[in-house]
């Protein structure tokens, strides 16, 4: 019978703590690269990763509930440790779950259960970061396969996964590439298949997980190209935006452990003799964090009901980008302020919000920068305002379903038109808007099945006053621009 998820959970956390904390240190070994592999092995006893497989091949069957309380809980302890459980669930074993072939679906979850092997997803590219659609990589039909050939880098888990996922464009007879991106799953034990490390990146965070230049030359077996229900663009967005809708499960344990840590030191630190947390603006500093805890744990409520892999998520990128921009601003600032509130001390490398300021930085600008995405999460809805023909925000957001039940305590605020032409600095400011107020919603519908109502009454002061300061750069933005040729006659020495 399958293991209760409770157990499973405890047994896991525990495993955890027991690893980080007698058997290793957490503090130095998040300073190492990698992991030794006693501590691996440790890890990966508990087949953490079995959340993410069918049932009918052994594993606990996808559920989207059980993979966020798995990335949350690793992320609690150590966010590298989140992030490589998130790279194989949400970049290899659902995509393989949904799009592999029967014939080959079976041995490598088999792998991954008996072997604690690990997989991940290689799209982008040294010239080509977000511009997927212009990827290099380049495939060739065979009678029994495909060649493939590009170089793919700052893939998570570099030379370290046994499976990847390789995204490519077909040659075309006159030499171009194909508009479309298709996927071959790898295998690295297989000859032909291997993939070649040029060189490894010196990441400035998340030590434990390897990065570097890959370049590919292989040739993989028919039945291990990915089969398109459409299209290989719309497969591609199925996946990334499942993807950014996991990002709250890594970032939920992160938060929540900030949180902890400065909770702790706050009623321990004693300033002129009472303790730091009776200092007003030390509540207010708190108070920004279970803000960011309460809508984390929205957006992840909201995650388990939609992305399945039962659903199409290829046209939900106005959710899967707020969740993945939004909760992981909230990580960066969760950090900052944890630091922050600790003095001297956060200022240790080996501080668990020392660490959290570098390890959670690159999680605003992968799987997307955070400006690209919150211009997009703009320009959805203004199309989508368009087509409803409104004409203030306010009526738009009134009528939505995803911010109508709060839309009106913000009526004094947004019952503005929005002008057809808006800068790109005014559109990442409208989609940070945005993106407050879907989440927020969220956290509301927790709340009508039991969540605590005055997490929610903070979450909504922080926001709205988050969405005052945002509205004075939308209407009265600095239109600033570079000066290209700044040094001349501007040395300060020149005007003594």
């Amino acid at each position: 019978m399958k293991e209760d998820f409770e157990n499973f959970e405890r047994r896991f956390k525990e495993r955890l703590h027991t690893l980080f904390y007698n058997e290793g240190n957490i503090n130095s070994l998040s300073l190492e690269r990698g992991l030794p592999g006693n501590i691996w092995e440790g890890i990966m006893e508990t087949i953490p990763l079995s959340v993410a497989i069918p049932e009918k091949f052994g594993g606990r069957g996808l559920s989207v509930k059980e993979c966020l309380s798995v990335l949350s809980a690793a992320s609690y302890e150590s966010l590298p440790l989140s992030l490589t459980f998130g790279i194989n669930i949400a970049l290899f074993l659902e995509p393989l779950a949904k799009y592999g072939h029967p014939k080959i679906q079976e041995r490598i979850f088999k792998r991954f259960l008996k072997e604690k092997a690990m997989g991940g997803l290689m799209i982008t590219e040294p010239d080509y970061g977000s511009d997927a659609l212009n990827m290099r990589t380049s495939f060739n039909s065979r009678e029994d396969g495909f060649a493939i050939n590009g170089k793919k880098h700052w893939q998570g888990l570099t030379g370290m996964a046994d499976f990847w996922i390789v995204a490519a464009r077909e040659q075309l007879k006159d030499g171009d590439l194909g508009r479309d991106i298709a996927f071959f799953i790898t295998e690295q034990s297989s000859p032909g298949q291997q993939i070649e490390v040029e060189y490894y990146f010196n990441n400035l965070g998340l030590y434990m997980i390897p990065y570097g230049m890959n370049a590919i030359d292989i040739f993989v077996p028919e039945n291990q190209k990915l089969q398109s229900e459409s299209t290989g663009i719309k497969m591609m967005l199925d996946i990334l935006h499942r993807s950014r809708m996991q990002f709250p499960g890594m970032g939920l344990g992160f938060i929540r452990r900030m949180l902890d840590e400065a909770l702790a030191y706050c009623n321990q630190r004693k300033v002129a003799g009472q303790s730091l947390f009776f200092l007003d603006s030390v509540k207010y500093q708190l108070s920004r964090i279970e803000s960011s805890y309460a809508i984390c744990s929205g957006m992840c409520a909201r995650s388990a009901v939609i992305s399945s892999i039962n659903a199409d998520l290829s046209s939900c990128g106005l959710e899967a980008n707020i969740m993945k921009a939004l909760v992981t601003d909230l990580m960066q600032e969760s950090s900052q302020i944890a630091l922050q509130l600790q003095g001297s001390s956060g200022y240790k490398i080996d501080n668990i919000a020392g660490r959290g300021i570098v390890d959670s930085r690159p999680f605003q600008i992968f799987e997307g920068s955070n400006e690209m995405l919150y211009t997009q999460i703009a320009e959805i809805m203004i199309k989508k305002m368009k087509k409803m023909q409104q004409e203030t925000f306010f009526q738009f957001l009134s009528g939505f379903p995803l911010t109508e039940k709060i839309a009106g305590q913000f009526k004094e605020l947004l019952d503005f038109s929005i002008k057809d032409t808006l800068l790109q600095r005014q559109l990442i400011t409208l989609g940070k808007i945005i993106a407050r107020v879907v989440s927020l919603q969220y956290v509301y519908n927790m709340t009508l099945k039991g969540f605590r109502n005055d997490l929610y009454d903070n979450c909504c002061k922080h926001m709205m006053m988050d969405i005052k300061s945002l509205l004075s750069n939308l209407t009265d933005f600095n239109n600033s621009m570079p000066v290209e040729d700044y040094t001349s006659q501007s040395a300060w020495s020149d005007f003594i």
